[in-house]
């Protein structure tokens, strides 16, 4: 069987691209079809792998600059051609579901979410507080041709796969398709508890963005003498750095082994947005830490509120910081930590995603 791997892109190792380690685990000859390529940015057992890249890798500065590029997305995934294959597998946040299938392809999308630059993220992205007024209103038409591709092209998938139950809602709502919930892996081979006692700092781990809302880890913090360690790059870094507290420390990039010690030597993770999923408080469990997460998201899916970690209710830095108050009264149990972390393993998954693929190429197709 003829496997083609279809990802947004390739920049670095988030989580989206730890579920592209599995499915490149599970179809070792897959080649794997990107926007584009950043060499070095991922795990070296992506690196090793045939990747092959749109025109969009030739575009200037695009290794750094890739979101302003957006517009021409869609054109880039449609000029591949995947009419030599069996099956086609996309893992997708942005244009990579839009994927043309030939006509003897199945196309299967592991769907991250839906686009949320153009959807329910928007203003988050494109909103007054980020954007001056006339590249705004510039942006306006694009965001609404985006959207009307978005969903007159998830009529090329076959079969959805959500990456909880929270995506398969959204896709449902803009997409009009139905998707199995096939929660995202934690690697808990290499995330696992340490020696060492829980440690005096928080930590949170997260692309700077704005509907990360990493502004309501600042606010919550700011005069509290408690130290909180922000390991993540993005476009927001700049600006949080200019306005962090003494009580914030950011680390930008840190690698593997290092965000595990960084776990494992933290309090609890905090997860202040509101997340497709959230893989991160799964890796902090693994290693025996709990997690603050808002109440809003996939984080509900993985945290059990007062056994795995705590939830805030209102998106707000008060709400935030009465559940960071919390933790010097609570206790949790490692080993249910680890429990629950295992119950989202990498074998877990890679196992049901076999089992619905499977099926799914036994059954006959339908997009609609």
């Amino acid at each position: 069987m003829r496997v083609a791997l279809v990802h947004d892109w390739l920049t670095g190792m988030r989580g989206g691209e730890k579920v592209l380690l599995s499915l490149a685990r599970l179809f070792p000859d897959a080649p794997i079809y990107t926007l584009l390529h950043v060499r070095g940015s991922l795990a070296p057992e992506l690196e090793a792998r045939d990747i092959r890249t749109s025109f969009a890798q030739g575009l200037p500065a695009v290794a750094t600059r890739y979101r302003w590029y957006l517009p021409l997305f869609p054109r880039a995934i449609e000029s591949f051609d995947f009419s030599g294959y069996d099956l086609v597998l996309s893992s997708s946040h942005c244009v990579a579901k839009g994927a043309i299938p030939g006509p003897k392809t199945l196309h299967v999308s592991y769907c991250f979410t839906p686009m949320r630059y153009v959807w329910d993220r928007y203003d988050d992205y494109f909103g007054p507080a980020h954007m001056a007024a006339p590249l705004r209103w510039a942006i306006k038409p694009m965001a609404a041709r985006l959207r009307a591709w978005d969903a007159r092209t998830a009529s090329r998938v076959h079969r959805f796969v959500a990456d909880s139950a929270y995506v398969a809602d959204r896709i449902r709502r803009y997409y009009g398709r139905e998707a199995d919930v096939i929660h995202a892996p934690v690697d808990t081979d290499f995330y696992t508890p340490g020696s060492q006692p829980p440690g005096v700092y928080d930590l949170v781990v997260s692309a700077l963005a704005p509907y990360k809302r990493v502004d309501l880890v600042l606010e919550a913090y700011r005069g509290t003498g408690r130290s909180v360690k922000i390991v993540g790059t993005g476009p927001e870094a700049g600006r949080l750095r200019s306005q962090a507290p003494a009580e914030v420390e950011l680390l930008g990039y840190v690698d593997d082994a290092g965000l595990r010690e960084l776990y494992r030597g933290c309090r609890a993770v905090i997860m202040p947005g509101v997340e497709d999923f959230g893989i991160v408080p799964l890796e902090a469990m693994a290693c025996g830490r709990p997690a603050i997460v808002h109440g809003e998201g996939g984080g509900l899916e993985t945290v059990v509120d007062g056994v795995t970690g705590i939830v805030f209710r209102e998106p707000t830095a008060a709400s935030l910081r009465a559940a960071v108050d919390s933790l010097g009264s609570a206790r949790f149990d490692t080993l249910a930590l680890r429990e629950r972390a295992n119950a989202f393993s990498r074998k877990v998954f890679e196992e049901r995603l076999k089992l619905f693929l499977d099926k799914a190429l036994a059954q006959p197709r339908s997009s609609s």
